[in-house]
């Protein structure tokens, strides 16, 4: 009967892998490791390694399945009735508030998530283990003549004066498809009406929509895009040496929270709340690298910090989503 009920499961968990859009994936340590932990995330495998092989580096035992998908794809495998992962890890947390709130999120508490400062946890469910800014990505080439923008209304007064050496070559979020650019998006509209009047003027430049982060600062070192607005700082710091400059806009910047969850239907809970306590405990640590503080040395920059609660799911209302997708559509699409 525990064959039985072990290869069911077994087929089970296939059955939402193969359903799932999978950007990526990697195995992380022995094959044939006794234990494995199952991670899925939206976070890039090179963001993200170092503190997998931190962890592994202390059980050698242990094997780690990561499978990176994107925002969309994670909330609709994560609300599965049997969803095949031990820890979800979502730039998108909203979603995983609302995974928790729906009944999708097993509790965990410890010593190291009670020493948690309150903006870091919600409920014993979902935690935070980086404050990531939405930063915008230009080409370095594209502003020498009229210096690099520092400010939303910067950017739009170079547009303006600039249409023909900026039509096409303006990226953004397609906030349709992208969990995280919704997010942005947004949070940000509720800051400031300057968010409306950038997406006009993005708009009546053509802008090119993206699902991904990566894709977008990709595509400025490339030369296909000479801006690209509200991307992740962390995967811009990558490309630092490619003709970029990343700006953390000095009238506010947006900082979402990386957060991760256990599953209601991990088989490894034990596991997942073990290695979610290593994350944490790297993150609030001293580590520079790793440290939730590193975006906040800057101390000309206005901070504007997405908070957890229940006030992430305002816009997760259809009817609310629905308007501000109207909304958006309209000023980023004028054809």
């Amino acid at each position: 009967m525990r064959l039985l009920v072990l290869s069911l499961v077994l087929s089970l968990a296939a059955q939402a892998l193969a359903a799932l859009e999978i950007e990526d994936r990697r195995l992380f340590g022995p094959p044939e490791a006794a234990r494995q932990l199952r991670i899925l995330s939206t976070t890039d495998i090179a963001i993200f390694a170092p503190r997998i092989e931190s962890y592994l580096s202390l059980t050698p035992d242990l094997a780690i399945d990561y499978v990176v998908a994107s925002s969309t794809e994670v909330m609709k495998v994560a609300s599965a009735a049997r969803a095949p992962f031990d820890l979800v890890i979502s730039s998108a947390m909203d979603l995983q508030t609302k995974l928790a709130n729906d009944g999708f999120v097993r509790r965990h508490s410890s010593e190291v998530t009670r020493d948690l400062p309150a903006w870091a946890s919600w409920n014993d469910m979902v935690f935070a283990f980086s404050q990531e800014p939405a930063a915008i990505v230009v080409s370095d080439a594209a502003f020498a003549d009229t210096g690099i923008p520092r400010s939303r209304q910067d950017l739009i007064d170079v547009l303006r004066r600039n249409p023909e050496r900026f039509r096409g070559k303006v990226g953004t979020y397609d906030v349709r498809a992208s969990g995280l650019g919704y997010l942005f998006a947004t949070q940000e509209s509720r800051v400031s009406e300057t968010y409306w009047r950038l997406t006009e003027v993005m708009g009546g430049l053509g802008a090119r929509l993206y699902c991904c982060s990566s894709e977008m600062i990709d595509a400025v070192a490339e030369g296909e895009l000479l801006v690209a607005y509200n991307v992740l700082g962390s995967y811009a710091l990558q490309r630092q040496d490619a003709g970029i400059s990343i700006i953390l806009p000095s009238d506010f910047t947006t900082i979402m929270l990386r957060t991760a969850v256990i599953p209601e239907t991990a088989t490894e809970p034990a596991l997942a709340g073990d290695f979610l306590d290593h994350i944490l405990a790297q993150a609030f640590g001293d580590d520079p690298s790793l440290s939730v503080d590193r975006w906040l040395s800057n101390s000309e920059m206005a901070l504007s910090r997405i908070n957890l609660g229940p006030g992430l799911l305002v816009y997760l209302d259809q009817l609310k989503r629905a308007a501000f997708d109207t909304e958006w559509t309209n000023a980023i699409l004028q054809d």
